[in-house]
Parts: structure tokens; sequence; C-alpha cells
């Protein structure tokens, strides 16, 4: 029996529900062979109160030198980059490499709102990384900071955000609308068609890891062989299930369960 393979680029969520973490888990529950390449760690030292500890390009090197001479990999994601140094150094090996599947989340801020990319990186984000993408998926914030800070707070906004996202030259976009207030509405756009997808909205803190797994999701249908569509609305479904039925924890959100698509079944999203 043969397994398809995809990478994550991203890094390390010590609770477990975001980052790496939550993209290795969401590889095993749709069946594909996970491998990793961590960018930095994310957790908050009791002293020092540093939260986020980068990783030094010859570490980042190693792993993805490692990954690649395995071959056969399929799909890859990017997620937490943090620098411009890193954001240049992976965009620059994804140049000398066979993957097609490439799918960029640019992940800018923690679920608490913590800057989790570099404010001079976002040049070299847009001209460098994202024009090699298959598919980008900024969710509301980030879609809106790629654009010079435009406003988006409806399903219009959206779709003008969409179009304006193309022109950095990704082959689809993929704007998340899950902070609208009525549904949870998603744009996705290849340059000429632009679906919805409509998820009822789930009213619950406990969303931790839904961005890391939703673009892992995406990696893993484009690794088993399915469209991009097929694979965005099977990732739409994953998310929804694991936002339903949550995790939570004391002290802080809680994270999505990444079961829950397996063992209860899939969520209603309408296709428009």
């Amino acid at each position: 029996m043969t397994i398809s393979k995809a990478c994550t680029i991203a890094g390390s969520a010590a609770r477990g529900g975001a980052g790496i973490q939550a993209d290795l888990k969401t590889f095993q529950e749709l069946g594909v062979f996970g491998m990793s390449a961590i960018t930095a760690f994310v957790a908050a030292h009791p002293e020092t109160k540093q939260g986020i500890f980068i990783q030094p390009l010859d570490v980042i090197e190693a792993q993805l030198s490692t990954i690649y001479e395995q071959g056969d990999i399929e799909a890859l994601k990017t997620g937490m980059l943090f620098s411009k140094e890193i954001i240049g150094f992976v965009a620059d090996w994804l140049q000398s490499t066979a993957i097609q599947n490439i799918v960029v989340d640019p992940v800018m801020f923690g679920k608490a709102g913590s800057a989790l990319l570099d404010f001079d990186a976002m040049d070299t984000l847009k001209t460098t990384l994202i024009p090699q993408a298959k598919i980008i998926t900024p969710n509301m914030p980030e879609a809106s900071f790629l654009l010079g800070g435009a406003e988006i707070s409806s399903l219009a906004h959206l779709q003008e955000a969409a179009r304006a996202l193309f022109e950095l030259d990704p082959e689809y976009i993929l704007v998340k609308g899950g902070r609208l207030q009525d549904a949870a509405i998603d744009v996705l756009y290849d340059g000429n068609t632009m679906t919805l997808l409509e998820a009822p909205r789930i009213e619950t803190v406990h969303t931790n890891g839904a961005g890391c797994s939703y673009s892992a999701a995406i990696t893993a249908g484009l690794a088993n062989g399915l469209s991009m569509k097929e694979s965005v609305i099977q990732a739409k479904k994953f998310v929804t299930a694991g936002i339903r039925r949550s995790i939570p924890f004391e002290k802080v959100a809680g994270m999505i369960d990444h079961r829950a698509f397996k063992l209860y079944g899939e969520e209603a999203v309408k296709v428009l």
C-alpha cells in the first residue's frame, strides 16, 4: 500500500493545537504521511517572558534537506515563518525543488493577537513566496495586512480582497471569513470563478489551530490527488467538525478536535 506524503514548514506550538502539531494531526486524520521542518518554537518562558524562539537558518536547511532527499512530496504547506530571512530562504529552497502543490498560510497573528510575523518581512512574503503558491489562505486580518490595511468586514469585502490578492500571482486565493457575524463564509477565487463556501457559525472561543488545520487539510487533499475545489471543500468540513467538538482549556482558548471529522462525519457546507 502506498501513502501520499506532505510536508509542513511552520512553528511548533507547545500546547499541541496549532502550528506543526496541528498540521501533522490533520495530515494523519486525512490519510497522508506528514513530515515537518520547524522554524520556531512558540512557548512563553516563565521568567524572561520570551514567547518565540526562532531557529537558525542552518537548522531549517538541515530539516528541509533531510525531508527532500526522501522524495515523493506530493504537497507542502508553509505556516509561521516569522522573519524575512526565513521567508527568503524557504522561497529560494522551494524554487530548487520539483514540488508543485504549495499552500501558503500567511501566518501573522496568534490567537491572542501576538505577532507571528516581523513587520519588515511582509514585502519578502509578497514578492518571493506567494507567487510560488498554488493557493494562499489568509483570514480577514491577514488579508487586510497583505492589502495595506484595507477594510474587510463583509462578504463584499472578502470578494474584493480575493480579486486584489490574486494580483500577487498565486494560482488560487482562499479568503477565510470566520470572523463574519452571520455565517462562516470563505471565498475561493482562481482569477475567473469565485466560489463561496458557507458553514454554520459556531459560537465558541475554542478555535485555536483552526487556520493551521484548514491549510493543512487543503494540503492533504492536494497530496491525495483531489482538485483544488474538492480539497478546500473537504478542508472546510474538517475544520467545522473540529470547531464544533472543540477541546476546551482552562486558562486559554482551547483547540479544535482533529478527530471529529473522522469520528462524527462530515459537516454541512454550502457551496455557492
